[in-house]
């Protein structure tokens, strides 16, 4: 590994157990303070539907792209043809 690699993967850690030493200090509780089944369950919720939402975009980006894509190849055998 290289020198700035190592340092990378340092800085990652030390963030790491810096975030999550609060987590132990008081009981359990953590950076969001106390957490109950309600808090996680919304939680999740919307990281199910943050993954859906970015699938829908990717793909509506997509198609925009690849109706340009064919659009340019159109005009360029239009080109080619003498249409």
């Amino acid at each position: 590994m290289s020198r700035r690699s190592t340092i990378g993967v340092l800085a990652v850690v030390l963030a790491q157990l810096a975030l999550a030493s609060p987590a132990f200090a008081k009981n359990g509780e953590g950076l969001a303070g106390e957490t109950n089944d309600k808090v996680i369950t919304f939680f999740c919720l919307g990281l199910v539907m943050f993954f859906v939402l970015v699938v829908i975009v990717g793909t509506i980006v997509q198609t925009r792209l690849e109706r340009r894509k064919d659009a340019r190849k159109a005009a360029r055998m239009r080109q080619r043809v003498g249409w």
